[in-house]
């Protein structure tokens, strides 16, 4: 008899600054540089507007409201998220970009509250305040016991998995990189003597062959390998060619889940030889509520993706995802209209992959093959 399927927990952005920053028993400097607000308690009003009055402060979980709940229930073995925001008190707005997110460091127990065993950084908006606001990122992660993956203080660390035990002696590694297609820009790429990301390009054969030389190099029997990949753009349901291939080079050099996200709204998912692609996961946690142009894709809506796998051969045993809804800045369950919205989307893209999407009783969207 084979060994329990590992259990994980995978969603997109987190992105716990600007807005949600401000809402947070220890608010950060709330001045901006964008093109059209100065302050970033302008985006609580705009969800204020929308969805009534948020209490301030919340507390530290506010944000991810009902999630936690569906997070205990599941009880994933192992969760792994796309932290998308620096983490200082940096005023080194980076140069060349409209957007910029930090949270202050004090507000970190709010991203704790979820108890996320990795902490993927390689993304667009890690350096929004430089190389020294990076580096307070780096250390405070670290003295808050989180685990960073993807970046770090020189190209060696940025390469680094983030490697967690779980039941039976075994491990999930997780390798975190970035591409330019996200926004990521190639000077913010880890070298030998820079803090940085760990930089792709999902174009390159050579990138793809280097990563899963990493991937050999650690592997051991038994183990799970998650690559998280920061790629594409933030609206739009088409997947790259290039993607594709990329993702398909992951899984034949040894990855059995490739976890995608930039896109602020799911995307398609794949099996591929019996092992996931998410090509995007949506954005989890953000504070875009109220904000008009893009209600087609209803990016109000997020998932939970809870995913077995087979420890001996990384292949695909199961994918359930629960959906939620932002209000006031808080997740909370989708109503059965809404997760059939989700479910209709999510299968008509995802068809053309060879996978199909259906919603059980219970309100969980479950995947189907083809």
């Amino acid at each position: 008899m084979g060994a329990d399927p590992v259990r994980l927990f995978l969603c997109g952005d987190v992105m716990l600054g600007r807005g949600v920053d401000q809402i947070l028993p220890h608010p950060g400097d709330p001045r901006l540089r964008e093109p059209y607000l100065r302050d970033a308690r302008a985006y609580v009003e705009s969800a204020e507007a929308v969805n009534g009055p948020i209490p301030r402060p919340v507390d530290f979980s506010w944000p991810w409201g009902e999630a936690l709940q569906l997070l205990d229930e599941a009880a994933p073995e192992v969760r792994v998220l796309n932290l998308e925001t620096s983490v200082t008190r940096s005023d080194d707005f980076a140069p060349g970009k409209d957007i910029h997110y930090r949270m202050t460091p004090d507000n970190l127990p709010c991203l704790a509250a979820a108890r996320p065993d990795a902490c993927a950084l390689a993304n667009n908006h890690v350096l929004d305040f430089g190389h020294l606001g990076f580096v307070e990122t780096l250390g405070a992660l670290a003295r808050a016991g989180l685990q960073a993956v993807g970046a770090g203080w020189d190209a060696s660390a940025a390469r680094q998995p983030a490697i967690v035990a779980v039941d039976g002696g075994r491990r999930v590694l997780v390798f975190a990189f970035g591409t330019s297609s996200s926004g990521i820009p190639q000077t913010w790429a880890a070298a030998e003597n820079r803090a940085g990301v760990d930089f792709v390009s999902e174009a390159s054969e050579a990138d793809a062959a280097e990563v899963c030389d990493r991937v050999r190099q650690v592997k051991r029997s038994g183990d799970v390998v998650i690559a998280s990949i920061h790629w594409g753009s933030n609206w739009g349901y088409t997947i790259s060619r290039a993607q594709i291939r990329f993702a398909h080079a992951l899984i034949d050099g040894g990855v059995d889940v490739v976890h995608g996200h930039s896109s602020h709204h799911p995307r398609p998912i794949e099996v591929y030889r019996g092992k996931l692609i998410l090509y995007g996961c949506g954005d989890f946690i953000d504070d875009y509520e109220g904000i008009p142009g893009y209600e087609q894709y209803r990016d109000d809506l997020r998932l939970l993706y809870f995913v077995t796998v087979e420890p001996d051969t990384g292949k695909l045993v199961g994918a359930r995802m629960a959906p939620v809804q932002a209000r006031q800045m808080r997740l909370g369950h989708a109503s059965r209209e809404d997760s059939e919205q989700v479910r209709e989307v999510l299968d008509r893209i995802s068809r053309g992959f060879g996978s199909r999407i259906d919603l059980g009783p219970d309100g969980v969207l479950s995947l189907r093959r083809l």
